[in-house]
């Protein structure tokens, strides 16, 4: 399966907001590697086919939390895809190796996902193949930045701001993939870890939001790690202020579950796991907001 081609790669939408009729959950769900739409001057300037640029994709993720809206809670989705852009990062964390020019001193150069290839504007792909043919320069980096993550993130702002002020406090849940082999790491007696919930150790939201994530899961059979590997990324750091009222947590869903990682296709779990996955966004919903509001 190839990158889309159709009018949507021109990308005159940047997000998608999947709105309730009356949002009536505290909650925010957020998808943003789900895209899929490739700007055909991002396509033209890639070393990479479609089909390993989409690999890393949380495909499909959107689609596991598709009934969010219906359920009464926003479901905001990236149409970007992040091999273009992460807006799972800081603004500017960038490789200067990646491009033709300086950069400037407010960049952040030196994180370790930056190390690793995979800042805002990522360099390899997930497994770690070179995206680009040759050297960017930091003004169409500044313009992507502003073009897609800057809208992307005034989007969730508002979100979580409206869901907090109408609620008195809001639970984001950020919701990604993570791929089976590599990152996903296992329990002691070899069974996959199917699912990892990220609260930044503790820092990102309130106890019972985890506490209560976590024994629902376990309760439908899925193994689920806690901060391991994945504690979670600048949405949930940034975001996640419970003194303030808002809870962010992640989750990593791993993909051998849904897809097949090769052909990129669903497996025929898909509408089972999605089902699973509305009723965790009931679940917290449901959570006594006492505990959470503003401090």
């Amino acid at each position: 399966m190839d990158a889309p081609s159709d009018a949507e790669t021109a990308l005159d939408r940047v997000y998608d907001i999947q709105a309730p009729r009356e949002q009536t959950l505290p909650l925010v769900v957020a998808s943003p590697h789900s895209g899929r739409f490739y700007p055909p001057e991002f396509l033209a300037a890639a070393r990479l086919d479609g089909r390993t640029l989409r690999k890393s994709e949380d495909a499909f993720v959107d689609e596991i939390f598709a009934a969010a809206p219906h359920l009464g809670a926003p479901l905001l989705r990236a149409l970007f895809p992040r091999a273009f852009l992460d807006a799972n990062r800081e603004a500017y964390e960038l490789d200067p190796e990646m491009f033709a020019d300086s950069l400037p001193a407010y960049v952040n150069t030196r994180s370790p996902r930056v190390a690793a290839g995979l800042g805002t504007i990522a360099r390899v792909v997930a497994n770690g193949e070179e995206i680009y043919r040759g050297k960017l320069r930091f003004a169409d980096a500044a313009q992507r930045i502003a073009r897609f993550y800057q809208p992307y993130h005034t989007a969730l702002k508002d979100l979580i701001d409206a869901s907090a002020a109408r609620f008195g406090h809001c639970i984001l849940i950020d919701c990604h993939s993570m791929p089976s082999a590599g990152s996903a790491e296992r329990e002691r007696d070899g069974r996959r870890v199917d699912l990892v919930l990220g609260d930044c150790f503790g820092s990102a939201c309130a106890p019972v939001v985890i506490d209560t994530a976590e024994r629902l899961l376990r309760s439908k059979g899925y193994t689920v790690n806690r901060n391991a590997p994945y504690a979670g990324g600048f949405t949930t750091r940034h975001y996640g202020r419970p003194r303030t009222g808002v809870h962010a947590l992640q989750i990593e869903i791993n993909r051998d579950l849904y897809m097949d990682e090769a052909t990129l296709d669903r497996l025929p779990f898909l509408p089972t796991l999605a089902e699973h996955m509305a009723e965790l966004v009931a679940t917290l919903g449901a959570i006594d907001g006492s505990p959470l509001r503003r401090r």
